[in-house]
């Protein structure tokens, strides 16, 4: 399946959520087994046997394609997630909003020391959950090898806010 295809799978819903925003709503593209493998590949093949140890997904939407990928390469899986969502101890990193901060938090024992890590999201845009996404990361002694993305919003440079990071995105918009 090429990128036009796999981008064909997605749903543009115009106005959410709110005025002015154009969004790209992945569940058409999850609901297509062959689109839903395709998106995954396409994550995952450039991962395989790059000795990737544990994926990160980002909340919600990475969880969905982070576990897929991480099953795919062999490698575990943690959740970063809002705060107060998860059971045991945590640490936090905040990150700026338009208006106002918010905060991921993931488990103190998500990652060892040393042990390479793929954060993996749904959607790249000012790249400000993925940033604290690996500042968590590299905050529990882990090496975050790369980051990836099905889609990325070119125009809001979120690549510039991970400046040093490998950044890998199946579709650009």
């Amino acid at each position: 399946m090429n990128m036009d295809q796999l981008k064909a799978k997605i749903r543009n819903v115009p106005d959410f959520p709110k005025a002015g925003i154009l969004f790209y709503d992945i569940t058409t593209l999850l609901q297509d087994p062959v689109g839903f493998r395709a998106a995954v590949d396409s994550l995952a093949l450039p991962f395989e046997h790059q000795g990737i140890e544990i994926v990160v997904g980002i909340e919600s939407r990475g969880f969905i394609f982070g576990a897929a990928v991480a099953d795919r390469i062999g490698a575990g899986f943690t959740p970063v997630r809002k705060p107060g969502k998860l059971p045991s101890r945590t640490v936090r990193a905040s990150y700026a909003l338009e208006y106002g901060t918010d905060a991921l938090e993931m488990h103190d024992d998500a990652i060892r020391t040393g042990q390479r890590a793929l954060v993996v999201d749904d959607l790249l845009a000012t790249g400000g959950t993925a940033r604290a996404t690996t500042e968590l990361v590299k905050r529990l002694g882990g090496e975050v090898y790369a980051l990836a993305f099905l889609i990325e919003l070119v125009a809001l440079n979120g690549r510039e806010r991970l400046a040093g990071e490998k950044v890998h995105a199946v579709l650009k918009y």
